[in-house]
């Protein structure tokens, strides 16, 4: 089973390292599902993987250039408080009920979906905006935007593990069209890693992180993300677009089955 762990945590660390997505959409649905760990540990334990995993990818992205650090700062500025804000709520009110994360997960699963029809059409997305700037966000009204994506994103990743890495690519698709694949996964990983080291220490409070399984998951998955990291720059763009595309459509797919 150990074995098992360090392939599936290295094959999500080569996604994620790629593309930017695919941690809890991927290793969420992974624990509960095939190796039966409960979803509150799961959840908590994906978070921790999840921060420590992409801040090697963090590294190798900043050397490659594809950072976009003012971006990554009004994510946060979003982010953090909600962060902090949606664990208070999981220790005062307890976790979602069932039905409530299934609605969750079909919203992730459909916003995903945008994201890979915006990712297979960037060229014509670009050209429209070009066309006529007024139609892009510019300004205050895109640093407000940013902010409140974050808002938006620390709490979901808090209470469900999933969204920093499939909605954010998705919002920074939408909200920065030109942005390269490679500047879409470094930033992604980027913004993600204050995020989920806080949503995961609202989870070590909650006591419910599986520190062995995380090891275990670590050894394969810093590997992988490092590979993935220095390769996103080195793969030919459209390569690249092609694989984020059918990384989020599997996602989405394993959010809603």
């Amino acid at each position: 089973m150990s074995i098992t762990y360090i392939l599936s945590g290295f094959a999500v660390g080569l996604l994620v390292g790629m593309t930017g997505v695919g941690g809890g959409s991927l290793m969420t649905p992974l624990l509960t599902l095939l190796f039966g760990v409960a979803p509150s540990v799961a959840v908590g334990t994906d978070l921790a993987f999840a921060s420590l995993t992409k801040s090697a990818g963090t590294i190798t992205h900043r050397s490659r250039g594809n950072v976009r650090w003012p971006i990554v700062g009004r994510l946060c500025m979003g982010a953090l408080p909600a962060a902090l804000l949606a664990t208070l709520a999981l220790q005062y009110l307890g976790p979602l009920s069932a039905a409530i994360g299934q609605v969750i997960r079909y919203s992730i699963a459909v916003s995903v979906m945008l994201t890979v029809v915006a990712i297979l059409f960037r060229v014509r997305m670009l050209a429209w905006v070009n066309a006529k700037p007024g139609r892009q966000l510019q300004g205050r009204a895109l640093a407000g935007a940013t902010i409140a994506a974050g808002a938006l994103l620390g709490t979901l990743v808090t209470v469900s593990s999933i969204g920093a890495g499939a909605i954010g690519a998705t919002l920074l698709v939408m909200l920065y069209p030109k942005l390269s694949p490679a500047e879409v996964a470094g930033t992604d990983i980027a913004y993600a890693v204050p995020l989920t080291a806080i949503a995961a220490v609202g989870h070590w409070w909650l006591g419910s992180i599986n520190w062995t399984l995380l090891a275990t998951l670590l050894v394969g998955s810093v590997p992988g993300i490092t590979l993935g990291s220095w390769a996103a720059k080195a793969v030919p763009e459209g390569f690249l677009r092609g694989l984020l595309a059918m990384t989020l459509a599997l996602v989405a797919f394993k959010l809603v089955v």
